[in-house]
């Protein structure tokens, strides 16, 4: 038997597939933590959410053929699926992709599963990691986030090159 790939299950769709994850997760931490302490508990999920995103993203751009930030662009597709995120393109070059989330139905859902402050964890920590699996010569910049209250995400990506020596 052949498992499916991380791109093979986002088949189900990105919002979906995090939806049945926090069903599962959420109570196992909320148990975990009582036993262990709310903050350490956290903080591994938090480093093990990231892992998992980082190799996720070298998956990624396996999966699309390359590792550019237009690669990188067509992939959002993946997570806006099922109307889950409502973007507005601010720049799309080589060198720059800024965008902005003005709706993000995956922070709706944590706050509807009564658990919004792990949607940072489950959601929103990933973002960082994963362009580092997808691209480690892309920085990633977000200041807000809907999850936390803001009006809206602001991400930027940004490629840098590396100084010859």
């Amino acid at each position: 038997m052949s498992l499916p790939t991380d791109a093979e299950l986002n088949a189900i769709g990105v919002l979906n597939r995090r939806l049945i994850e926090a069903r599962i997760v959420a109570p196992l931490l909320e148990a975990m933590s009582a036993e262990f302490g709310a903050e350490r508990v956290r903080d591994i999920a938090r480093t093990v959410i990231e892992s998992l995103a980082t190799a996720q993203g070298a998956q990624l751009a396996q999966a699309t053929g390359g590792c550019s930030l237009a690669h990188f662009e067509h992939t959002l597709d993946r997570w806006k699926a099922d109307d889950a995120l409502q973007i507005t393109v601010l720049e799309s070059t080589a060198e720059r992709f800024a965008f902005d989330v003005t709706r993000c139905r995956y922070a709706e859902m944590y706050r509807e599963l009564g658990i919004p402050e792990l949607g940072a964890i489950l959601s929103c920590n990933r973002d960082a990691a994963l362009i580092g699996g997808f691209n480690p010569d892309v920085d990633f910049t977000r200041t807000q986030t809907i999850m936390s209250g803001a009006s809206h995400c602001n991400f930027v990506y940004t490629l840098t090159r590396a100084t010859p020596s």
